[in-house]
C-alpha cells in the first residue's frame, strides 16, 4: 500500500493563521521548454521570445522569458502555497526590472503585507530575485483570503513532451547547407509534392536541381503551383521510363552529383539504377535506410533496410550493415551502435534472424563489418528502451542507446519507419546508398518537407564525397 507523505496534499493557511510578515518562497529555473509551453498555452509569439534570430538583434541580445511568466509563479504560491486553496485574486501590481533569460533561477517570496478584518483581503509583497540576487520583478497582490481550512490531495500534472517537427526541420536543414548546391537529377517530377520538393530544397540552398521528365507538363504543374522554375534546366522526356533511364545517364555522365525520385513508381527508376551495364551499381549491395528524428527518443535514429530489398541474405545484411554505418559516419557518428533486429533478444533455431544476427555481430567483431558497434538480436523494446533491457538482465551498450535498426526484412521495417512517421510525428528522410550516387527515395505520398529532409541527408554524403575527393 502506498503511504503518502506531506507533498501529495495541499493545504492552506487561513486568514486568521496569517499574521503580517509571514512569507513564503517558490524557486523555478527557466527552461527553453518553458517558454515554449507558455507561448502556446497564450498565443504570445512576440519575436523578442521565441524567435532566437531576432532576440539576438534586440535589446537583451537574448531569448528573454515572457513577462508573464514571472507573474504566473508569483500566482502559483498565492493559489497553491500562500494562503493556498480558496484564495481568490482582486488586484495584482507589477513592475519588470530585468530580464528573465534561459538557465535563470528565481526565488518568488511573498510577504503579507496588511490585513483587512472587514473583508478579509489580504495584501502581499511579492518580489522576484534572480540567482545573482538581483530583483527581476516587485509588486503587490491583493487577495480574498480563505477563512476555512482546505486540505487535498495534490494533483499530478501530465507529463508533456514538445514535439517541433519544424524546429527538428529547420536544424536538419541548417546542417545541411554547404558552399555550393549538390546539382540533383530529379527524375519524373510530375505531381505536386514531387514538384515542390526540389524546388523547396533548391531554395534553402541544398540543391540545384535538373528536372527530367515531360517539359510541358512540367512547366503546366508549376504554373498551377505558383511555382518559379525559371533558374532551373529542364530535360524534356515523353514518359516516366524515359525520365528514369535519361536522369541514371545524367549522373553517370557527370552532369549531376546524385539522384532524386519524382512520381514515378520505386521499381522504374532503380530499374535504372541497378542495370549491370548502364546504371550506378557498386561492388555493395544497394540499400535503403530511413532517417528519423523521433520526439519520444533521445536523438535521430536509422532504420535499415525498409525500401528495396524485400528479404534480405546474410550476405546482403552485411552490405545494408555498412551502408548504413558508413551514412551515420558522415552525419557525425564516429561508432554508430547498431541494433540487430527480431522478435526477441535471445538466439533461437527457429527464427532465422536471431542466428543472422549473431552471425552479423561475429562478423563484426572479425572486421568483416568495420566503424561500428554492433548487439543482436535485440527486440524493439530493447533496443530503444534502456529501462526495457534493464529489466530483461540485457547487459549491452548499444541496447537502449541504438542509432541504427537494422531489420530482419522490409516488411518489418518499413511498418516501424512508418508507425514512426504517422503515429509519433517524426522528421523522416529517405535515401538510398550503395550506388555511386546518393539516391533520394521517397514514398509517392510523402510531403515536399519530407522530399527537402531527405535533400538535407543527401547534400551531406554529397559534401562528405567532395571532401573525400579533394583529400585524394
Amino acid at each position: 500500500m502506498h503511504s503518502q507523505n506531506q507533498d501529495d496534499f495541499i493545504e492552506n493557511r487561513t486568514y486568521d493563521e496569517i499574521k503580517v510578515g509571514d512569507s513564503s518562497h517558490l524557486v523555478r529555473t527557466l527552461r527553453p521548454e518553458d517558454i515554449q509551453l507558455f507561448a502556446v498555452m497564450s498565443g504570445d509569439v512576440n519575436p523578442s521570445v521565441v524567435d532566437p534570430e531576432f532576440a539576438a538583434s534586440g535589446l537583451f541580445r537574448e531569448v528573454v522569458a515572457h513577462g508573464m511568466w514571472s507573474g504566473a509563479l508569483i500566482s502559483t504560491v498565492l493559489g497553491t502555497q500562500f494562503p493556498g486553496p480558496g484564495t481568490i485574486y482582486i488586484d495584482q501590481t507589477l513592475h519588470f526590472s530585468r530580464p528573465v533569460t534561459i538557465g535563470d533561477t528565481i526565488t518568488i517570496t511573498i510577504t503579507a503585507q496588511q490585513k483587512f478584518d472587514h473583508n478579509k483581503h489580504i495584501l502581499f509583497d511579492c518580489v522576484c530575485i534572480n540567482q545573482e540576487g538581483l530583483q527581476v520583478v516587485r509588486g503587490t497582490a491583493e487577495v480574498l483570503a480563505p477563512t476555512e481550512k482546505i486540505r487535498r490531495p495534490r494533483m499530478h500534472l501530465p507529463q508533456i513532451t514538445i514535439a517541433d517537427k519544424e524546429a527538428r526541420y529547420q536544424a536538419l536543414i541548417a546542417r545541411a547547407r554547404g558552399d555550393k548546391p549538390v546539382e540533383v537529377a530529379v527524375a519524373h517530377p510530375c505531381d505536386p509534392e514531387s514538384l515542390k520538393g526540389p524546388i523547396q530544397a533548391a531554395r534553402e540552398g541544398l540543391i540545384d536541381p535538373i528536372l527530367v521528365g515531360p517539359e510541358a507538363k512540367i512547366r503546366q504543374l508549376a504554373e498551377e503551383l505558383g511555382l518559379d522554375i525559371s533558374p532551373y534546366r529542364i530535360v524534356n522526356t515523353r514518359h516516366s521510363h524515359e525520365s528514369a533511364a535519361l536522369a541514371v545517364t545524367l549522373v553517370r555522365n557527370g552532369d549531376a552529383e546524385a539522384l532524386m525520385k519524382g512520381s514515378l513508381h520505386t521499381d522504374e527508376l532503380m530499374g535504372e539504377v541497378v542495370a549491370r551495364t548502364t546504371g550506378l551499381r557498386t561492388e555493395r549491395r544497394i540499400s535503403h535506410v530511413f532517417y528519423m528524428d523521433v520526439p519520444t527518443y533521445h536523438k535521430p535514429i536509422m532504420i535499415t533496410d525498409a525500401a528495396i530489398n524485400i528479404a534480405p541474405t546474410l550476405e546482403d545484411k552485411v552490405h545494408i550493415t555498412q551502408n548504413a554505418i558508413d551514412l551515420a559516419h558522415v552525419l557525425g557518428i564516429e561508432q554508430p551502435k547498431v541494433a540487430i533486429m527480431s522478435a526477441v533478444e535471445t538466439v533461437n533455431p527457429k527464427i532465422q534472424s536471431t542466428l543472422e544476427a549473431a552471425a552479423l555481430c561475429k562478423m563484426a567483431d572479425r572486421g568483416q563489418i568495420k566503424g561500428g558497434l554492433l548487439d543482436g538480436p535485440l527486440a524493439f523494446d530493447n533496443a530503444v528502451s534502456i529501462v526495457a533491457a534493464k529489466t530483461k538482465g540485457i547487459k549491452s551498450a548499444v541496447a537502449g542507446d541504438a542509432d541504427i535498426l537494422m531489420m530482419p526484412d522490409l516488411e518489418s521495417g518499413n511498418m516501424v519507419a512508418k508507425q514512426l512517421e504517422y503515429l509519433a510525428n517524426a522528421l523522416s528522410a529517405g535515401i538510398v546508398l550503395g550506388a555511386r550516387v546518393p539516391i533520394v527515395l521517397t514514398s509517392r505520398a510523402d510531403t515536399a518537407e519530407t522530399r527537402t529532409a531527405s535533400c538535407a541527408i543527401m547534400a551531406l554524403m554529397a559534401q562528405a564525397a567532395r571532401k573525400k575527393g579533394d583529400a585524394a
